[in-house]
């Protein structure tokens, strides 16, 4: 494994791949970043309190898909935080817990948070926000040393683990670190159908991961599986 240097330059994601870790890699969320990140050639490794359970998922996947992704490892949730970069792909409301656990191990690691804290209240969504504003906060309190990055948080897990959708969607970035930053938007611009967008520092999280409320509800109010476009913008500076 090769961790970034702290300080030093955005890890580059070459054709070799990269070392990947997904905390909580059984769920949904975990399994769709995880065999999406497999097909485009990384090592990723599906993490889980139980390494049984992991194991199982990733069979059940291989049996699935095939090679495109025979990458995919499974491994207890303190193994896959020793990886490259880090997603925290568990449900919500576990998601700042299971990092706090793991925070010695994910020192100096890029952390990926794609949580949106949410509930549902009649016909609409509504956001649950932690005292620290967003969720993606949340886990850089607990684990400082991180580069926690905010990414992902408007794509459905469902579209994430059907390798034969076309994905089709903007996907904003957000995060202090200028290096772990760069890194996940490299990283997310390999996938096909996905444009990742620099949305700034880690404080833009909030208003990310609130946005998704708004955006699930105009699905469930429209019977739709709309997602987020962002027009009239350049290229990334």
């Amino acid at each position: 494994m090769h961790r970034p240097v702290a300080g030093g330059a955005p890890l580059v994601c070459e054709a070799a791949g990269m070392r990947i870790g997904v905390l909580g890699g059984t769920g949904p969320a975990g399994q769709g970043v995880a065999v999406r990140l497999a097909s485009i050639g990384h090592d990723v490794v599906i993490g889980s309190r139980d390494r049984d359970r992991a194991q199982g998922v990733v069979d059940d996947l291989y049996e699935h898909w095939g090679d495109q992704v025979a990458s995919l490892s499974a491994a207890t949730n303190d193994d896959a935080a020793a990886e490259d970069v880090v997603v925290v792909g568990t449900v919500w409301d576990a998601a700042v817990a299971t990092v706090e656990q793991l925070a010695d191990q994910l020192d100096g690691s890029v952390v990926i948070s794609m949580a949106n804290g949410l509930e549902k209240v009649g016909r609409e969504f509504r956001p649950v926000m932690p005292p620290e504003g967003s969720i993606a906060a949340a886990i850089q309190r607990v684990a400082p040393g991180a580069k926690v990055v905010a990414a992902l948080q408007h794509v459905p897990a469902a579209a994430l683990a059907d390798l034969d959708g076309d994905l089709a969607t903007d996907v904003l970035v957000a995060g202090d670190d200028d290096d772990a930053r760069t890194t996940v938007l490299d990283l997310l611009a390999e996938i096909p159908g996905i444009t990742p967008l620099d949305a700034g520092g880690l404080v833009n999280a909030q208003g990310i991961e609130s946005f998704a409320a708004a955006l699930l509800t105009v699905n469930l109010r429209h019977t739709g599986e709309g997602t987020l476009r962002v027009v009239g913008i350049g290229r990334r500076k």
